[in-house]
């Protein structure tokens, strides 16, 4: 039997895989591999939103019951921030570049504004011709784009909103229109629907008017929900139902499908020391995950 000295390449290969192995034990973080940020049942079944402002600090809407925000810890502890007016419920978190907090109030056709140094709330639109604003995208100048659901006829609209409030209709006639996000460059707007199980993708141009609808991808099954892009312009779509993210290339190309401890995810961000780690919102566990990606979220 043929022995084997420390120079050949099985002992070399045993040797390099223990080494690997010692790593991954001694606590180096796997990737898209999910696990627990908070503790369960800290949210309501409309737990959604999850953003980071400029100091790294993590909102979600709707900590402990309806009509609230919600501050988490790095270590996924909870405290609540603010409780919204009453009959307010938010879908959504997202910052301008000045750091102020916009939600969408499905159930007041609002766009809110919350100022964030003296956490008051005010309707930065209000559109009674909206049905239920859900998700919303914004970019570098300061619009924003909603998605607009009508969740008892499966019918949805698009709309922008500029920087002085004003609504516009961007389009109507469409489905379930849900998680909705822009690209790096801000040159291509990513909608879906629902139910339809749609991904669209538009152009956009510097005044952020939309032409040129596609269909994306196509989805068979589970519903679809909040939408994030990585730096390089990878699409991540949660799969409502499924408890899994997909991950599409910009070409519109399934990369891959990260599996989550719940089944019903809402939505997610990316956040963390390296920019990769993905934080999402689970409305079956009523909690958030956590998963490490390989590239970092876009930046603004």
């Amino acid at each position: 039997m043929k022995k084997y000295s420390y120079h050949t390449p099985a002992l070399l290969f045993t040797t390099l895989f223990a080494a690997l192995l010692s790593i991954t034990c001694s606590g180096q973080k796997q990737l898209f591999i999910s696990e627990d940020l908070t503790a369960e049942n800290l949210f309501s079944v409309n737990i959604e939103g999850p953003a980071f402002d400029k100091s790294g600090q993590l909102y979600v809407v709707n900590y402990l019951h309806d009509g609230t925000l919600g501050k988490v810890a790095p270590d996924g502890t909870c405290s609540l921030f603010l409780e919204l007016p009453a009959g307010s419920i938010a879908n959504c978190i997202q910052f301008d570049s000045k750091g102020n907090m916009f939600l969408p109030d499905f159930t007041g056709h609002n766009i809110l504004h919350v100022d964030m140094l003296t956490s008051q709330v005010s309707v930065f639109c209000h559109e009674p011709r909206m049905y239920s604003p859900n998700d919303l995208a914004m970019n570098a100048a300061g619009q924003i784009f909603a998605s607009d659901p009508n969740w008892k006829t499966g019918a949805g609209q698009l709309w922008r909103v500029e920087t002085n409030g004003m609504p516009v209709l961007l389009e109507e006639n469409m489905g379930t229109t849900n998680g909705i996000e822009l690209s790096p460059d801000e040159k291509t707007l990513y909608v879906n629907e629902s139910i339809q199980l749609n991904v669209w993708k538009y152009t956009v141009d510097k005044s952020g008017n939309i032409s040129g609808k596609t269909l994306f991808y196509k989805f068979d099954d589970y519903g679809l929900d909040g939408m994030k892009c990585d730096k390089t312009g990878n699409l991540y779509i949660t799969r409502w139902g499924k408890g899994t993210i997909v991950v599409l290339s910009p070409e519109g190309k399934f990369i891959r499908e990260i599996p989550l401890k719940g089944k019903n995810c809402s939505n997610l961000v990316f956040g963390g020391e390296k920019g990769s780690t993905l934080f999402v919102t689970l409305q079956d566990r009523k909690c958030m995950e956590k998963v490490e990606s390989d590239i970092p979220g876009k930046h603004r």
